[in-house]
């Protein structure tokens, strides 16, 4: 595999065919921790490259299949009929270095999480958040056989379970026995499909709404993980951000009351797998093996420390 870097990709992209000309410029693009992203530009077109890496950019070890960019498009080409001005187009597709282009966002579109620290809080987004979820949900049910290729958790466990609940288990053994419920039912579902990594540095907003990034760890599973998932980081940006916590409440209200008005399909028990799986996700975004890096007022970490266990234990 060739290490994809912002110094080789002009020659790279050249000898694929993906761009042409004398002036083409790559330049790296921030982001995760698990890929090679890079913005590639002509004069006359604009797009991204993407790599998988073996090793994530985290503080602890943390590894993962590089394959698992094969399922990121396949969920992408699944998806984009159905969400067509949320989920970037596939270019090409190189399979035998792990990589491929997609339409790159609109030049200012800025990564929601971004301006949620930089105190631009605005409901609405939340509101539209929501009702894209919920589309993305019904759409893996509505029309199931684009989808029943993605039952493989393998990439799920490596980069969802292994270093969230494993891991949190590990730190807080107080509350592995409501972990391990969660990991039981989570292999034992398959109500749809689950992005599993729709937070707000995924979401690339601007003027006419925003860019779903990121689908690697997608698969059939309980899509209500994404609901907790993305509720615990405006839960934790709303603790670090005292003059703004109202806002992001509503934000958060609005999240999901968005989301539930637009499925269509039943998701039975919501409530209660959401409220859990947010508090779990409030936990190991403090203690797993990627931990937020916003948050760092002791006083207010314990504070959502306790918020987390009591939202994962009260729930069974």
């Amino acid at each position: 595999m060739l290490a994809l870097t912002a110094e080789n990709a002009v020659d790279y992209v050249r000898r694929q065919g993906w761009a042409k000309g004398e002036s083409v410029r790559a330049a790296w693009l921030s982001g995760g921790v698990s890929n090679v992203v890079l913005r590639i530009e002509t004069p006359t077109d604009r797009f991204v490259l993407k790599q998988s890496c073996p090793q994530l950019r985290t503080r602890d070890a943390w590894f993962s299949d590089v394959d698992r960019i094969y399922r990121e498009i396949e969920v992408m080409q699944a998806l984009q009929p159905h969400l067509p001005d949320i989920v970037p187009k596939v270019r090409f597709v190189d399979r035998d270095n792990f990589a491929f282009a997609m339409d790159h966002a609109p030049r200012e579109a800025r990564p929601w999480k971004e301006l949620l620290l930089a105190g631009t809080v605005d409901a609405e987004m939340g509101a539209s958040a929501g009702r894209v979820l919920g589309r993305m949900h019904d759409a893996s049910v509505q029309h199931r056989a684009a989808f029943e290729g993605f039952r493989d958790r393998r990439v799920f466990d490596q980069l969802r379970i292994d270093p969230f609940y494993r891991r949190l288990k590990l730190r807080l053994p107080e509350v592995a026995t409501h972990l391990d419920g969660l990991i039981a039912e989570f292999n034992e579902r398959d109500d749809g499909l689950c992005h599993g990594d729709y937070t707000p540095k995924n979401m690339l907003v601007h003027a006419t709404g925003f860019t779903l990034v990121d689908y690697e760890t997608a698969c059939l599973g309980d899509p209500t993980f994404d609901l907790g998932l993305c509720l615990a980081h405006l839960t934790l940006k709303e603790m670090r951000d005292a003059d703004h916590a109202n806002a992001l409440q509503e934000t958060s209200r609005r999240f999901l009351d968005a989301y539930q008005a637009e499925r269509t399909t039943d998701c039975p028990d919501l409530e209660r797998r959401t409220t859990a799986h947010w508090g779990a996700c409030i936990l190991t975004r403090l203690e797993g093996t990627s931990p937020v890096d916003y948050l760092t007022d002791e006083a207010k970490r314990a504070e959502a420390r306790a918020l987390g266990f009591a939202m994962l234990c009260d729930q069974g």
